[in-house]
């Protein structure tokens, strides 16, 4: 039995594909280093190294899509990009798990 098929990206121009990808890439990597999950500091060091190019990546895009005149993020799509591409569960990884009540 195959696994159900997910739905289709949205159209998306290359300098916001980028966007996603770029974007994602920074999200796990903040969800490793994230001090209330479980790791290492060595795995954590790495993840913190590799966020400094990544999130110069990051804003290279965003200065591409700038100067190509794409003033606005087009949040709906976007959001229906990142939901395709498991980005609820990859950002959820950089929040803190729930606590008990009370704290």
């Amino acid at each position: 039995m195959l696994p159900p098929e997910l739905p289709p990206l949205p159209a998306l121009t290359r300098a916001e594909g980028e966007l996603i990808d770029r974007y994602l890439e920074v999200l796990d990597l903040l969800g490793r280093i994230n001090p209330a999950n479980r790791g290492d500091t060595y795995g954590g060091l790495r993840a913190a190294q590799a966020l400094v190019a990544k999130a110069a990546a990051l804003r290279d895009a965003l200065t591409l899509m700038h100067q190509r005149g794409e003033h606005e993020l087009h949040a709906p799509t976007l959001t229906r990009a990142l939901r395709v591409l498991d980005g609820e569960r990859r950002a959820a990884r950089v929040t803190l798990p729930p606590g008990p009540s009370g704290i």
